[in-house]
């Protein structure tokens, strides 16, 4: 089926799985269901909201180049060769990982159903627990049907999850949640925001480095794409200032497997403990490449404390100063878009949502729900490993399954 996914008639079908998000983590545990022997239909679903594949990639400014990503991991065992010496650098990033999914989701047949949006996701039983009536150890039938949404008519199958979209509802016995943070990107409330009257956006919705000329930007956070857009807007802009709340952290050599497991770990802990995600750049440091080290030496990568309040011309520090502004673009990151997820209440007391066996992507308040894309899958380090392990995690819980 490939780039045009599959057509899909409005009302309530069966499924065994379903797989939200067609993005590096969600490809990798379609594929993992496909080399466990499930079929696309009856066996698993791929649900994604984009129009073709590409995920969040599809949106990424038009001037991003393959040479400046922070680094693509093959995906699903498919060879992505961004790293052989005849790849095209300076091919736009938002052409050539797309073109890069669409390999993958061909090589797979994973017949992703597009585009499609999911309004929530609820369950139509109990998915856990002990005491009389639940269905942990101890407790009563698995498949006991929720009293808090009777179904007269037999319509939905006990101890199962309604995934509800805009083309009709899945039922299924199993859930792995890839949606990732691009539809929600974050900007932080600072005083005096609506006074300013210079132009305030997102770098999500950042249209490329000449919209930027002759203007005076401040660029505001402290990660990887900070920096990459300092670096393209700079040669343009009238004046560029970076503010971050900590000094940024350079790393110094590769960024080998290693040191990506080992980063990895680190926000994985946080999840374990129920808390919310850390970013994976946010623990392993900043790159220093050539060009960086280049923006160094000239002053565009010299970073400034974080200002506390924006005014109508620009922006200012209690401490004292102020610094001319046309336009903040806040590089301030993305939260994890799992509002869908909200009837299964899934957050524990910490605000995360917490991870743990079998695989570390189970839902530990509901083990039906797998999330990859999630604090440390939400990175090209982690999304493999993490669909591939939600992908054994749904094989050995479906019945007559095991994984491959």
């Amino acid at each position: 089926m490939g780039r045009g996914g599959s057509r899909v008639v409005p009302g309530v079908q069966r499924t065994g799985v379903v797989v939200i998000g067609a993005g590096q983590a969600g490809l990798s545990a379609a594929a993992g269901l496909r080399r466990g022997g499930l079929e696309p239909g009856p066996g698993f679903v791929v649900l994604d909201g984009e129009n073709g594949p590409g995920g969040a990639w599809r949106h990424r400014w038009p001037t991003l180049r393959m040479r400046t990503v922070n680094g693509i991991h093959d995906v699903a065992g498919v060879d992505s060769g961004f790293e052989s010496s005849d790849a095209d650098r300076d091919r736009p990033a938002r052409e050539a990982v797309p073109d890069y999914f669409a390999r993958i989701e061909d090589r797979w047949d994973l017949r992703v159903v597009r585009p499609v949006r999911v309004r929530t996701v609820r369950t139509t039983g109990a998915p856990g627990g002990t005491g009389p009536g639940s269905t942990g150890p101890g407790g009563g039938d698995p498949r006991r049907a929720d009293p808090g949404r009777a179904d007269p008519g037999g319509t939905e199958p006990a101890g199962g999850l309604v995934v509800e979209t805009g083309r009709g509802d899945w039922h299924t016995d199993q859930l792995i949640n890839a949606t990732g943070t691009w539809t929600r990107p974050f900007v932080p409330t600072y005083p005096g925001t609506a006074s300013f009257r210079g132009w305030s956006l997102h770098a999500a919705d950042y249209p490329g480095p000449e919209a930027m000329a002759g203007r005076r930007v401040v660029i505001v956070g402290g990660g990887i794409t900070a920096v990459q857009l300092l670096l393209e807007i700079a040669p343009h802009a009238a004046a560029t200032t970076w503010v971050t709340r900590r000094e940024p952290v350079w790393r110094e050599g590769p960024f080998d497997a290693e040191a990506g497991r080992a980063a990895v770990a680190l926000v994985e802990e946080r999840v374990r403990a129920g808390l919310p995600p850390r970013s994976v750049v946010g623990v392993t440091g900043l790159p220093l490449t050539p060009e960086v080290r280049a923006g160094i030496e000239t002053g565009v990568l010299h970073r400034q404390p974080m200002f506390s309040r924006l005014t109508p011309d620009g922006v200012a520090w209690d401490a004292g100063g102020t610094e001319p502004a046309d336009v903040v673009v806040w590089a301030t990151g993305w939260r994890p878009a799992v509002g869908h997820l909200a009837p299964l209440r899934l957050r524990g007391p910490g605000g995360g949502i917490r991870l743990g066996p079998p695989m570390d992507t189970t839902a530990v308040a509901d083990p039906r729900v797998h999330l990859v894309g999630y604090g440390p899958s939400a990175s090209t380090i982690g999304a493999d490993r993490a669909g591939r392990a939600a992908a054994r995690a749904v094989l050995d819980a479906l019945p007559g399954e095991s994984a491959a």
